[in-house]
């Protein structure tokens, strides 16, 4: 089976309009090293800080950006805490996909009237900046939607935040926004979270991979593509699929103990620049065997860059109709083989990389291998 591009005509105006992802929070054991992990090895900035300093005395949490993206990691400062409770349980991950919206009473009202469950009910924030008005609905797993108003603000990040001036900036290493967040669900439950994405939110599907098409000799998942109306955020969801051993969703399942945020994909404008930096920081990233490149010209027509720099930092390549693009993928970056980062160049294309399925895959099963996962 071919990947299908899925093109429903939209039943309804778009009622809930988005502009893009907030900002991702992550609970962490650690939010002080996290920080200082992100910072040197992907070369986010300090942004803003909320902790005992601001008044906040359950938790601190720590804002970083770079480009367009936004990370906050936050961790409980007692083991009572919920926070303490999620990460005995899933280790670091992301907790929070925060949505930018023009109205966060809205998109609550409209989504819950839809079916969502509520996580956080409609709120307004302020402090001298202004305000942020915010609410939540809850998503696979444990993990939970935001809408976040700032429209009339001019803060740092949040109210109850701190702007963070600090010494130890590291230089970017040209991570521009979030271009996609793809979820692991369980068994079976991959359509039922589409039609979530669908009904509660607007979303529609926009491709469909099946366990033909994302499969290798030994395992497979299946996996659709979720898009807003505008294409400003989109959500892939996976589910796994039946193979001969334990796929890689299977995997992240039994690790994470539950659904959550597989990975985040970071948009660059220079592939080759973005992780020969990263790469220098100690990032590691899967590899492809040689003979990946031997007839990539073939397979994907002319591209812009050269093949060498390609071959030597393990850069996939993809075309589509629409132009190509250029991708790879970390190592997970905790011990638990869970939350991983994909690193993204668009000349063009609109898709995933569906030709490198097969060589990823094969990727990811040899690094199962050595951790007696497969």
């Amino acid at each position: 089976m071919e990947t299908l591009t899925i093109n429903k005509p939209s039943k309804t105006a778009d009622f809930l309009p988005l502009n893009g992802t907030d900002h991702v929070e992550f609970y962490v054991g650690n939010a002080k090293q996290a920080a200082y992990y992100y910072k040197t090895a992907f070369g986010f900035q300090s942004l803003a800080y909320s902790g005992p300093e601001t008044g906040v005395r359950d938790k601190a949490s720590y804002v970083l950006q770079q480009g367009k993206i936004r990370l906050v990691l936050t961790t409980p400062l007692k083991s009572s805490d919920p926070i303490a409770d999620h990460i005995k349980k899933h280790g670091d991950g992301v907790k929070v996909l925060a949505l930018s919206v023009d109205d966060a009473y809205d998109a609550f009202n409209q989504t819950t009237s839809r079916g969502a469950v509520p996580y956080r009910e409609p709120e307004t924030l302020t402090d001298e900046h202004g305000e942020v008005r915010i609410s939540g609905i809850k998503l696979y797993g444990e993990t939970v939607h935001l809408f976040v108003e700032r429209k009339n603000y001019n803060g740092a990040f949040l109210p109850g935040y701190e702007k963070m001036d600090v010494r130890y900036n590291p230089s970017p290493t040209g991570l521009l926004y979030i271009d996609h967040c793809v979820g692991n669900v369980g068994w079976h439950k991959m359509n039922e979270w589409v039609n979530f994405y669908e009904d509660t939110m607007g979303f529609r599907n926009i491709l469909t991979f099946d366990d033909k098409m994302i499969s290798t000799e030994y395992s497979a998942l299946m996996s659709k593509v979720m898009s807003n109306g505008n294409g400003y955020v989109k959500f892939p969801i996976n589910e796994p699929a039946e193979g001969k051993k334990k796929s890689q969703i299977e995997e992240y399942l039994e690790f994470y103990e539950g659904e959550g945020v597989q990975h985040l994909a970071l948009a660059t404008h220079d592939i080759v620049e973005t992780v020969t930096v990263l790469q220098s920081r100690g990032i590691e990233f899967l590899s492809v065997p040689g003979t990946y490149y031997d007839d990539l010209i073939e397979r994907v027509g002319h591209i812009d860059e050269d093949l060498e720099p390609l071959k030597k930092l393990g850069i996939l390549v993809d075309r589509d109709d629409e132009g190509y693009l250029l991708q790879i993928f970390t190592k997970p970056v905790e011990d638990r083989p869970t939350l991983f980062f994909e690193i993204i160049q668009r000349k063009g294309a609109k898709s995933f990389g569906a030709g490198n399925f097969k060589a990823l895959f094969e990727a990811i099963e040899h690094e199962q291998e050595l951790r007696g996962n497969l």
